[in-house]
């Protein structure tokens, strides 16, 4: 909108093309909920106050508050495309999101990620990107694209790209790795979000130092306020797998800290969670209950997340901003009357068309031939055993001998763990064992695992892990659970083996489907069983993962192929 129309919008009472009448308006600057009406013209508030315009609504006294940020998601764990992710973000109040496409990116490279600022165009909300700054996330596993600092440069001034994603590979930061710091040093001017679980003292400082100005990864309050103490704005993460906000905003209501730099964040979120919970708004009224402010929740899903990430005419119902607004029935439950986006009910927006994308990024599904042994584990003397966190993304390094490991086997404790390289068909895999999965009589596995995406499956024998594989490369990539012999349910995700190409309503349906098989099979009901089971492949959160390389010891940064030393 040009700066004269708006001045005159602003001048001229009764030309504006729409005025929002008896609103309570939430003042994100000032805290302050303050009566009146807003004009809205080309998609820009142009005034708050009292007036009258072409088109008027009466709100009747109901609260208007700004559309809500979404400061770091991977659009890909909805297993949605983006077209079809952006309309059920709007539908939960949010009109912004802050995304880092490196599960699609370990995928397809380059061209994944010029495919998701094709797509980000095309979606009706503010879409932006942070591009991927560890692909793969480690030199430890193999991903299907290596980028490099002059790779993730040619996308540095696009208009969609806000800086560089989450900095996983800590341990390279640290050791000053030439790559690393390649990367830092090109989006020195931008903001980089950083990726440090538990980090804390000298090695949180130098972390900091690098430029690095976001982290998400926090778990507690005592982690988050020490980041915070630091100088790092903090992402509270409310996911499907990773659920910190109750731990983290508890502390905050009882600190009664200053919450200008928390903002909320998902990360990693199933698309059948999202219509049920919503996204942002959930984590409004969720710290709403345990106690915080409904305005300082409300800013930290608005205004904070704007500063942070300088996003200009963003995160507020101010003149000069955009007409991106949320109709509250009340600041108790958050009951969403209506959303509006530039100025417009997104009760007015088409529905997305037809998907299409690079068959480049379709049916990434080749492994080498499994061989007999492929799921075998010799016998030894002791072995380490991935331990399931419930309702978290971490894990526990356990040690058990053979006897024990036989004893967990047997009474459904312990199962086999592999991950198999499906880019490339190098052969690689690796094998090992995991407790807390649950006791699943079959296999579950799937292409969704992070951060390379390699097939990761788990099962208690080898014939149904071998059958889930070969399932997932028929279906070119998705979710499939396998018993007795036979497939008992699938998912397809075609797209990079991350996201269907369906609408909403179908995959939604056949997610909550292949769950329930998944829980009725045996999965322990206090983790999401594919959620959960994609991040045991992700060699940058402690304490042990399972890549295609092998076993791999995270606090010590190496791996350790199933003996204890």
């Amino acid at each position: 909108m040009k700066i004269e129309k708006m001045i005159k919008a602003a001048l001229t009472n009764g030309q504006c093309e729409l005025v929002l009448k008896n609103a309570n308006i939430v003042n994100v600057f000032t805290g302050e909920i303050v009566r009146g009406d807003i004009a809205i013209d080309n998609g820009i508030i142009v005034g708050a106050g009292s007036y009258s315009g072409k088109t008027e609504k009466d709100i009747g006294g109901k609260y208007v508050v700004p559309g809500f940020i979404n400061s770091h998601v991977h659009v890909e764990s909805s297993m949605a495309a983006p077209e079809v992710y952006a309309m059920e973000e709007l539908r939960q109040g949010t009109t912004t999101i802050i995304t880092d496409p490196h599960e699609i990116a370990n995928v397809g490279g380059m061209t994944a990620i010029a495919e998701i600022l094709k797509a980000a165009r095309r979606t009706p909300i503010n879409y932006f990107v942070m591009l991927p700054s560890c692909v793969p996330a480690t030199p430890f596993e193999h991903s299907g694209a290596v980028l490099e600092a002059r790779e993730l440069s040619y996308f540095k001034n696009d208009p969609n790209v806000l800086g560089l994603g989450e900095m996983m590979n800590a341990v390279g930061v640290l050791s000053c790795d030439k790559n690393i710091i390649e990367k830092l040093n090109i989006f020195s001017d931008k903001v980089i979000d950083g990726h440090f679980p538990m980090g804390a003292g000298k090695e949180l400082d130098a972390y900091i130092c690098a430029g690095i100005d976001t982290d998400h990864e926090s778990i507690s309050y005592t982690e988050a306020v020490t980041k915070l103490r630091a100088g790092m704005a903090v992402l509270v993460r409310e996911g499907s797998a990773s659920r910190n906000l109750d731990s983290i905003i508890s502390g905050v209501v009882k600190s009664g800290i200053d919450t200008s730099r928390l903002a909320f964040c998902t990360d990693d979120k199933h698309l059948a969670d999202i219509r049920r919970d919503g996204t942002i708004r959930y984590n409004i009224k969720r710290s709403a209950g345990l106690g915080l402010d409904p305005i300082k929740a409300i800013q930290m899903a608005t205004i904070n997340a704007a500063n942070i990430y300088h996003l200009k005419n963003i995160g507020a119902v101010a003149v000069g901003y955009k007409a991106d607004l949320v109709v509250l029935d009340n600041l108790k439950e958050f009951d969403i009357i209506s959303v509006y986006k530039d100025g417009k009910n997104i009760e007015e927006l088409d529905e997305p068309k037809t998907l299409k994308y690079s068959s480049q990024l379709l049916s990434r599904v080749n492994y080498a031939p499994l061989s007999p042994d492929t799921f075998t584990i010799p016998e030894q003397d002791m072995h380490y055993v991935i331990g399931i966190v419930n309702k978290q993304i971490i894990t526990e390094k356990l040690i058990f001998s053979e006897a024990e490991i036989k004893e967990g086997i047997h009474d459904g404790t312990i199962k086999k763990i592999a991950v198999i390289e499906r880019h490339n068909a190098t052969g690689n895999s690796g094998v090992g064992y995991i407790h807390g999965y649950g006791n699943i009589h079959g296999a579950v596995a799937s292409t969704v695992a992070h951060d390379s995406h390699n097939i990761v499956v788990v099962g208690d024998n080898d014939r149904d892990m071998f059958l889930a594989c070969e399932e997932l490369k028929r279906i070119g990539g998705g979710y499939v659970i396998t018993g007795g012999g036979k497939v008992i349910g699938s998912l397809s995700l075609p797209l990079g083996g991350l996201m269907s190409l369906s609408p909403a309503d179908e995959l939604i349906s056949d997610l909550e489907s292949i769950i329930r098989k998944a829980y009725k099979l045996g999965v322990n009901p206090e983790i999401d069983p594919f959620i959960t089971l994609s991040f045991m492949a992700l060699p940058v959160i402690p304490e042990i993962r399972i890549t295609d390389r092998g076993i791999f010891d995270v606090t010590r940064f190496e791996f350790v192929n199933n003996r204890p030393q």
